[in-house]
């Protein structure tokens, strides 16, 4: 008994089936996490040095090199890149997608085992840390406060860090632009000198009073007590009675010569939001985490938070990732409930049956909901990858149950009975349908083994449409007969109503039938120009290709903007801000409303603050996060918007550069295109030049609105050049005296005090008045081995000097980036080519060379993956065709409907002025399996027709014919499907609109060539067939006559042998 049978004779037992998948789906939904794009495994390892004291070169050379040499050996590394600046070393591994980065974790840590010794003794061990998604916040809240400023790190740490930090999820909540408290002892320089006390013995003596000591324990009578010196300070202030030394037999306090400040770090990086100071805090999630329901579950939480916190402290959120997750999932269902109704509206007019109708609808959702269950299992999420599949699979499970549903009512409308239509019905086309999903599976199924970003992204879409595209075939071969022969039947007599509203349709479609009979008639008769037709199509659209504009992937109006703002380094903290507070005025003016939140950092960020660290900061950065309302509820462009950011930022000439950022980040997917071009060379002052040259040629393009050059400006300072000498000959040693300048200075930790549970930095330094000139350096007492007291200058000399700035290289060689962010309307392609154009007229010295990277070098590697993906989709269909057809021939036929598919793509793009990218391509290649389809349906029903008798031309005109309907039905539900992702204007719609366009024409173009192109070739390939056939015949009748005229030779001749 067949499985069609099974299901129409046992239907509760069918029905009971798919009501637990369904059961199990709806299970597995509401299980699953919601997110922006899958989870994607990192491929990016950093490993970060610290080297205290060492200059951008000392770095490079002596930490930077000697790593970059032993990890260039690990596996699958595609780049390895590096960054030394002042005190750190940053190397960056890039490896190639797909490899467990847990192993590659292990393979580096192996080699800095072999490595460390070779690196300087004073280095720290090397750090490796693993970038992943879930180092991007998912929240950013900003903190408004005026009376509470200067205790408000501690008041958020208490009331808000550890608070959210408990929420499920949550991986680390941290606070930037919050000063932490401190504790400052200024010493004053002259009484120090006058006591002769130095600094040291200030921070050593106030170390040695800030203790508890144990004592032991010890018997009295019948019980033991314990033993303890109670010495830690309960107030800052007692530390001013502490006895420093002697001078003329009295003692020295501390108070005689110091004056204790218990206020904020001095140099510490603050908040604005709004333009009213505060802090912001960041929220990351753990591995893995739920991404919205994280921010649900924080937004639930700020309420109650509030109001703990004084009346003076307001929290807001800047940034919620969430809502741009929730905009765009939303966007995706409204697509997918309107391709439902399209669908839906499509087979009930073909049809002509309500009840059809119905079935179908109930069939759909069976095919979709399984999905859900593969999603859980695998661990994965309902992102836009997983919806945007959904919303492409309901044109294409359709498209089975429409054969059988069709051939079906064709049975029952002969007379047959429900039940008997539905096994026969079924059994007729179980073959067809099976073949022609075998035929899906071989376009999808690749896009599994996909690799780079794209891999990363559709590896997903393909084993969802897989497993789709199985149960809905599953579905047209057991629900669709058995739900056919308990609702089908024969329709002896229509309602009036339906009479008046539908026998409009069925002429019209009748009409349509009879008119596409007479064009394909024609066509099959002049053939080869029909061909040259087709061709003479195909060859216009490769013609239209040269204006149609590339880039990796779409810009998306995510609603937020960064803006990172540099002064000329050294400039004070004061002035930055003044001009940040002047931006945000002005914005706030120009976008009012339309503008949610502006928040700024300016300042040097705390060294433990580990999201900080990991990006541009200093007294002369500014670094801006600006969200705006949706991108539905305002009428201005994000991409505008930058635009116009720039022009103000561009009115400030103190500026030295600036970078504006749609989507709070560039280049990767949905930020906005960058065009980058990495130039490579040792010496600074050629690579220098080069970049100069190259950034001031791009600025004058019309389709670059910024430039940035990666390298900074070098770094003016002032140096102390210690004669070894003198330093000798005073029992010194340069180690001790840089000591002694930076305890004066930067200051000397000398304890921790304690108070609730917390500990806060006590240093010793000098006063700021005496420190502000070079003769303050100058006159620095420092301390022989004999305690004889000797300034700087008798022992060097103070002098300024331009360091050398953070020396980047890649892939071991020194290098320096020319990024152009691309204008409002222009793409990738635009700013390569310009690019391209420029690099050919320099003048570029030996052993320096430029070239292109970044999102171009993405594009390109994902580009060739997708050209080879193709090639395999297309080999793989073809065979499973050869195996339906048992035929290369037909497969041939069917196979060259493809280039029009391609056609169809390159039409769509260019009347509608959109880019190719990833999105586009991803389009192109799943039209493959459509098209192929179409192509099956004609040639199938033209050899079954050839097979009872009729010839070439008739056999091929009535196929046509007969095809027609349900070529044009599978069609129009594909298009209707897509037209949704093609025209939608919500928030992420950007992402999916190439794809539906590239779709809905490459599906238009190549039907209509289908239709006419397929049945054209087949009667040109059967007339050769038939010729060959005929020349065969005429040989094998004049063989069998001459062997009958000359038998009887034969035979006489052997009988005389």
């Amino acid at each position: 008994m067949s499985m069609y049978e099974g299901a129409v004779k046992r239907p509760i037992m069918t029905a009971l089936c798919f009501i637990a998948v369904v059961i199990f789906g709806l299970f597995s939904y509401s299980k699953l996490p919601i997110d922006l794009i899958p989870d994607m495994e990192t491929n990016t390892l950093m490993v970060i040095t610290s080297y205290p004291g060492a200059s951008a070169s000392d770095i490079e050379n002596n930490v930077s090199r000697p790593l970059e040499n032993t990890l260039n050996s690990v596996e699958h590394l595609k780049h390895i890149s590096s960054k030394s600046s002042e005190n750190i070393s940053l190397v960056t591994l890039e490896f190639e997608f797909g490899y467990d980065i847990d192993d590659l974790t292990n393979d580096v840590r192996d080699k800095l085992n072999m490595v460390s010794s070779a690196l300087p003794d004073d280095a720290n061990t090397p750090i490796i840390f693993k970038f992943s998604a879930d180092m991007i916040p998912i929240m950013m809240l900003s903190v408004k406060a005026e009376e509470s400023l200067p205790a408000l790190y501690k008041i958020l740490d208490d009331n808000i860090v550890n608070p959210l930090a408990r929420i499920d999820g949550v991986g680390t909540v941290s606070v930037s632009g919050a000063p932490k408290r401190e504790i400052n002892i200024y010493m004053d320089p002259a009484k120090m000198e006058a006591y002769n006390i130095p600094v040291e013995t200030v921070s050593a003596k106030i170390a040695m009073e800030n203790r508890n000591v144990p004592g032991g324990s010890f018997d009295i009578g019948s019980n033991t007590y314990s033993l303890r010196v109670e010495g830690e300070f309960k107030s800052p202030q007692e530390m001013l009675n502490i006895v420093v030394g002697s001078h003329n037999g009295a003692n020295v306090y501390l108070k005689d010569i110091a004056r204790l400040v218990d206020d904020t770090q001095e140099r510490a990086q603050k908040a604005y939001t709004d333009g009213k100071q505060g802090a912001m805090i960041i929220i990351q999630k753990q591995t893995g985490g739920n991404s919205v329901a994280i921010a649900d579950a924080v937004r639930a939480e700020l309420p109650k938070l509030q109001k703990r916190l004084p009346s003076d402290i307001e929290i807001g959120i800047i940034v919620d990732t969430s809502d741009n997750i929730k905009q765009t999932v939303s966007t995706l269902g409204e697509t997918i409930a309107y391709a439902l109704l399209f669908v839906m509206l499509v087979v009930f007019i073909f049809l002509g049956r309500w009840r059809a109708t119905v079935i179908i609808g109930i069939t759909i959702p069976f095919s979709l909901i399984a999905s859900f269950i593969y999603l859980l299992i695998t661990d994965g999420s309902l992102n836009t990858i997983s919806l945007s599949c959904l919303s492409i699979a309901i044109g294409n499970v359709v498209d089975d149950a429409i054969v059988v549903l069709e051939n079906i009512t064709t049975h029952i409308e002969r007379g047959s009975s429900p039940k008997s239509a539905a096994v026969h019905g079924t059994n007729e086309v179980a073959v067809s349908v099976i073949a022609s999903t075998l035929t899906m599976l071989a376009v999808f199924f690749p896009l599994t083994m996909v690799t780079g970003m794209a891999g990363i992204l559709f590896k997903q879409l393909g084993w969802m449409m897989c497993i789709i595209m199985i149960v809905s075939t599953v579905a047209a071969l057991t629900l669709i007969p058995m739900l056919c022969s308990r609702m089908l039947k024969l329709q002896k007599k229509q309602s009036k109503f339906f009479k008046i509203f539908y026998t409009p349709i069925a002429k019209g479609l009748d009409k349509l039938d009879n008119w596409y009979a007479g064009r394909i008639n024609w066509a099959v008769r002049h053939r080869w120009l029909v061909i040259v037709c087709c061709f003479t199509v195909f060859f216009a659209s490769l013609f239209c290709a040269s204006s149609i504009k590339s880039e990796f992937f779409p810009t998306q109006d995510s609603g937020r903007v960064s803006a990172n703002i540099e002064l000329p380094i050294g400039t004070r903290v004061e002035i930055s801000q003044d001009i940040a507070l002047k931006l945000t005025n002005i914005w706030q003016e120009r976008y009012g409303e339309d503008m949610k939140v502006c928040n700024f950092l300016v300042g040097q960020a705390d060294e433990d603050n580990t999201f900080a660290a990991l990006s541009s900061n200093g007294s002369h950065i500014i670094s801006f996060n600006i969200s705006f309302v949706p991108v539905t509820e305002r009428t201005i462009g994000l991409q505008e918007i930058c635009d116009q950011m720039r022009a103000d930022i561009k009115m400030f000439p103190e500026i030295a550069r600036s970078n504006v950022m749609l989507g709070g980040g560039g280049g990767g997917m949905g930020g906005q295109s960058i065009a980058s071009f990495e130039i490579y060379g040792y010496d600074f002052d050629v690579t220098d030049r080069l970049a100069k040259e190259l950034s001031d040629s791009m600025r004058n393009s019309k389709f670059i609105s910024q430039v940035n050059i990666s390298r900074s400006d070098y770094q003016p300072e002032y140096q102390v050049d210690f004669d070894r000498e003198k330093l000798a000959m005073h029992g010194l040693d340069l180690s001790t005296a840089a000591t002694y300048l930076r305890n004066r200075y930067n200051g000397s930790l000398a304890t921790y005090f304690r108070e609730d549970g917390d500990e806060y930095d006590v240093k010793v330094r000098y006063e700021p008045t005496s420190r502000t000139s070079i003769a303050d350096i100058e006159n620095i007492v420092i301390y022989s081995g004999n305690g004889t007291p000797v300034r700087i200058k008798e022992l060097g000399k103070v002098v300024q000097r331009d360091m050398p700035p953070t020396i980047e290289r890649k892939d071991r060689e020194r290098i320096v980036t020319v990024d152009a962010v691309l204008a409002t309307g222009a793409a990738l392609s635009d700013g390569v080519n310009y690019g391209m154009q420029v690099i050919e007229n320099m003048n570029i010295p030996s052993g320096y060379n430029i070239d292109i990277a970044g999102s171009y070098e993405d594009q390109q590697e994902s580009n060739a993956d997708m050209g080879v993906l193709a090639l395999l989709i297309i080999v793989l269909v073809f065979i499973v065709m050869a195996a339906q057809f048992e035929s290369l021939t037909y497969p041939f036929i069917i196979m060259f409907s493809v280039p029009f598919a391609l056609s169809g793509v390159l039409f769509g793009l260019f009347f509608t002025g959109t880019n190719m990218n990833v999105m586009s391509i991803l389009g192109a290649i799943t039209l493959i399996g459509i098209v192929v389809k179409n192509g099956i349906v004609l040639i199938d029903y033209t050899m079954l027709l050839r097979e009872r008798g009729l010839g070439i031309i008739p056999a091929t005109v009535r196929a046509a014919r007969s095809r027609l309907r349900p070529i044009l039905m599978t069609t129009l539900t594909t298009i209707l499907g897509m037209v949704p992702l093609a025209v939608s204007q919500g928030v992420g719609a950007e992402m999916w609109r190439p794809l539906g366009v590239a779709v809905i024409g490459g599906l238009t173009i190549s039907t209509v060539m289908t239709l006419i192109y397929t049945p054209v070739m087949y009667c040109m390939f059967g007339s050769t067939g038939i010729k060959r056939k005929r020349r065969s015949m005429r040989k094998q009748r004049e063989l069998a006559a001459y062997w009958k005229e000359h038998k009887n030779e034969e035979m006489l001749i052997s009988a005389k042998k």
